[in-house]
C-alpha cells in the first residue's frame, strides 16, 4: 500500500506527460494536414523554358536547342561514390547544357522518395550552378496499360506512376532548372505479348498525368513517347496529345531501321518536329564487339554523323546515352572519363555545336 501510494504520482505524471505529448504530436500533424508535399524551395540561376510552336524558346523568344547528356541513375552512381559534384562538373566538361536524370522504380521503392529527393535536389543544383537544364525521366520500359514490364527492374504500377509525377511536381515547382519531365521512358507491347496498347487508351493515361502535372506547375515541359520502345511517333500525326506545351520524344538507337536512315526517320518520327518540338533522350551506338553490346545499339560512327546532322538540320534536341563507364553504351570507360569511341564522336559534337547555347546559359 505503502509502495503503491508512493507511486501512484509518478504514475498519474507519467500518463499527463505521454499525454500531453501525444496532443502535441497530433496537433503538429493537423497543423500540417493539408500541406502539399515538400518542394525543393531554392532559386534557379537558369531562364523558364517553354513551347513556342515546334521550338523551345527562353524568356527572350530566343531559339533554344538542347544537346546534353543522359547521365546513369543517382542510386548506380552513388553506391560507387561517384553522384557527386565533379560528376556534373565532367558533363559540363563535355560541353553539355543539358542532362537527363533516370528513376528506375524499383530503386525508387527501395530507399524512397526521401533520399532520392536529396540526390535529385543536389543534381539539381550542381547543374544549377554550372549551367545545365534537367529532365527528370521516369525510366521504366513495358507498357503502361497492363502493367507488364520489359523485366522486374521496370515493373512499375499505374498507381506509383501518377504519385512519382505527383511529388516530382511539388518538388520542383517553381525550379525553372528542372525544366522537362519524361513522363514513361519506353512504352511497348511487344507486338502484343505485353497486351493490347492502344494510342488512344495510351494518350488518356498520358493526359491524365499532364493535367495533374499542369494544376501544380504548368511552367514544365511533359515530354512524350511514342511506341515501339519509344521510337515511333507515327500516331501523333493524327492524334496528338491535346495539351498545349508538350514535347515528343524518341530514341532512334541506330538498329530500329536499317541504312540509309534520314527518310525512314522522317516517316516514324521526325516529321514531327516540323510542328511540335522534338527531344531525342536516348540514343547512341557502340561495335559489335565489344562487352555489353546488343540490339538496337551496334553500329560505328557513320551512323553518329547521320543522326547529329539530321537533328541539327531539324532543331531536334537531345541526350546521348550513357555518362556512364557501366551502361552500354558508354560514353567513357573510366572515372578519369577516358571517351569511349562514340563519347568522342559525342564530345566532339557538343564543343562544336553547343557554342552559342552553352554561352547563353552561363
Amino acid at each position: 500500500m505503502h509502495r503503491r501510494r508512493q507511486g501512484q504520482p509518478v504514475w498519474r505524471a507519467a500518463l499527463i506527460g505521454a499525454c500531453l505529448l501525444f496532443l502535441g504530436g497530433v496537433a503538429a500533424a493537423q497543423a500540417t494536414f493539408s500541406d502539399r508535399p515538400a518542394a525543393m524551395g531554392e532559386p534557379s540561376a537558369l531562364e523558364r523554358i517553354r513551347v513556342d510552336g515546334n521550338r523551345f524558346v527562353d524568356e527572350h523568344g530566343n531559339t533554344r536547342v538542347f544537346r546534353g547528356l543522359a547521365l546513369a541513375d543517382p542510386l548506380h552512381l552513388d553506391r560507387q561514390g561517384k553522384w557527386n559534384r565533379d560528376y556534373f562538373v565532367a558533363a559540363r566538361g563535355w560541353n553539355a547544357n543539358v542532362v537527363r536524370i533516370p528513376v528506375h522504380p524499383p530503386w525508387w521503392r527501395e530507399v524512397g522518395a526521401e533520399q532520392y529527393f536529396e540526390w535529385i535536389d543536389d543534381g539539381v543544383r550542381w547543374a544549377s550552378e554550372l549551367g545545365m537544364y534537367v529532365i527528370i525521366d521516369w525510366h521504366t520500359i513495358g507498357n503502361p496499360l497492363t502493367g507488364i514490364p520489359h523485366r522486374p527492374f521496370y515493373l512499375t504500377t499505374r498507381e506509383e506512376t501518377y504519385y512519382f509525377w505527383h511529388l516530382v511536381a511539388n518538388r520542383y515547382k517553381g525550379n525553372d532548372t528542372v525544366a522537362f519531365y519524361e513522363l514513361f521512358n519506353e512504352p511497348t507491347n511487344r507486338g502484343g505479348e505485353m497486351g493490347r496498347l492502344p494510342w488512344d487508351e495510351y494518350k488518356e493515361y498520358i493526359e491524365g498525368i499532364i493535367y495533374m502535372l499542369y494544376r501544380i506547375d504548368d511552367s514544365k515541359i511533359p515530354l512524350v513517347a511514342g511506341f515501339n520502345w519509344a521510337y515511333s511517333l507515327e500516331h501523333v500525326r493524327e492524334d496528338p496529345i491535346d495539351f498545349p506545351g508538350v514535347a515528343y520524344v524518341s530514341h532512334p538507337y541506330p538498329q530500329k531501321r536499317e541504312p540509309p536512315w534520314e527518310a525512314q526517320w522522317d516517316e516514324d518520327w521526325g516529321y514531327v518536329a516540323d510542328t511540335y518540338p522534338v527531344f531525342v533522350t536516348e540514343f547512341g551506338y557502340m561495335a559489335a564487339d565489344l562487352p555489353g553490346n546488343h540490339i538496337p545499339v551496334i553500329a560505328d560512327d557513320r551512323y553518329g554523323v547521320a543522326i547529329t546532322d539530321y537533328m541539327n538540320d531539324k532543331g531536334i534536341s537531345w541526350t546521348a546515352w550513357c555518362f556512364d563507364a557501366r551502361w552500354t553504351p558508354t560514353l567513357f570507360e573510366d572515372w578519369d572519363y577516358t571517351p569511349t569511341a562514340q563519347g568522342r564522336f559525342f564530345k566532339r559534337i557538343l564543343e562544336r555545336d553547343n557554342v552559342d547555347a552553352a554561352s547563353a546559359t552561363q
